[in-house]
């Protein structure tokens, strides 16, 4: 201990605890979530504002709680390797991204229906007899987009993987001439829907995408035109990360105001932001450790990501 003198006027408050004179401290009066990138960000915006709402009342509204949803991953990946976004909703490969790159950490991953993750599909017309991946080379096929998970990254990761594609440089261009010279024809469809529409109506032998697409994007009728060729694998769910800007007992804090959000009291907030069920704690190697060996294959998909304007994972 010190001596304090009598006549230093603090004598009376020295000795009371710390923490009856002061409240937890979280070294920051603003934490920025930035959410995926999204066309319909209007409609998103009041559902994210919700869930900052109650991150800001578990904080005790001590710390100021914004939300930003912008128009690519370039903002949310730049936002948080410089401290301008303090933690985000993303996307698989972005997550990936962000944990290679940005120095940030992945904490939470969604859970849906008890998953943690879909599977990375090939699809066929029911009157077609492929039965591998590996057929897709030299035919006609239709991906999702060039940053989808299931319906681009997963399948060419594979091809590239098992040595039956080669990309010959080292950006998007390299791929892109990959792509030329590995198929027949190839599109992108921009979505699950258009890729599996592009395969009804006879344009494409194969399309990638997830287990669930069919189910969720097609009718009865159009569902029972199609049939399996392969499964490739999970694909992880969305991701919940945090910068490493933050000091540990904020980042804590924060993952465990996320938690809240599976009580069942505070669980329709969760779900209206993307239909999760519940955030469930992990890390970058667990949760994407498979697939980013994938996403490492593909050269100028950062790039691409960064350029990316929205997502066509599940909704």
């Amino acid at each position: 201990g010190f001596f304090i003198p009598t006549d230093s006027g603090i004598e009376q408050t020295a000795p009371v605890p710390m923490m009856q004179t002061e409240s937890v401290d979280y070294g920051i009066d603003k934490i920025t979530i930035g959410f995926i990138p999204s066309e319909k960000a209007d409609a998103l915006t009041p559902k994210a504002e919700t869930l900052a709402r109650f991150v800001e009342s578990e904080f005790d509204g001590k710390v100021e709680v914004e939300v930003v949803v912008p128009s690519n991953y370039e903002t949310i990946i730049e936002g948080l390797r410089f401290g301008h976004i303090h933690a985000a909703f993303m996307d698989t490969g972005p997550g990936w991204i962000a944990h290679d790159r940005a120095n940030a950490e992945v904490v939470m991953a969604e859970v849906k229906k008890g998953k943690v993750g879909y599977y990375a599909t090939v699809w066929q017309r029911a009157d077609s007899n492929y039965s591998s991946i590996d057929e897709a080379v030299g035919n006609k096929v239709a991906f999702t987009s060039i940053t989808g998970s299931s319906g681009f990254i997963r399948p060419m990761g594979t091809l590239v993987d098992r040595g039956l594609v080669t990309v010959e440089g080292d950006d998007i261009v390299a791929l892109k001439q990959a792509l030329d010279n590995s198929f027949e024809y190839h599109a992108f469809g921009g979505g699950y829907k258009a890729a599996l529409e592009l395969l009804l109506n006879g344009s494409v032998e194969m399309a990638f995408g997830s287990d669930i697409a069919p189910g969720k994007y097609l009718t009865p009728d159009q569902q029972a035109q199609l049939k399996k060729v392969d499964t490739l694998g999970l694909v992880p769910s969305h991701v919940f990360v945090v910068s490493n800007d933050l000091s540990s007992e904020t980042k804590q804090h924060l993952v465990d105001s996320m938690v809240k959000l599976n009580h069942q009291d505070n669980n329709q907030i969760l779900k209206d932001v993307y239909g999760a069920d519940a955030l469930l704690p992990t890390t970058a190697e667990m949760h994407i450790g498979d697939f980013g060996q994938y996403l490492d294959l593909l050269p100028g998909i950062e790039q691409a990501t960064f350029d990316k304007k929205n997502y066509d994972a599940p909704k």
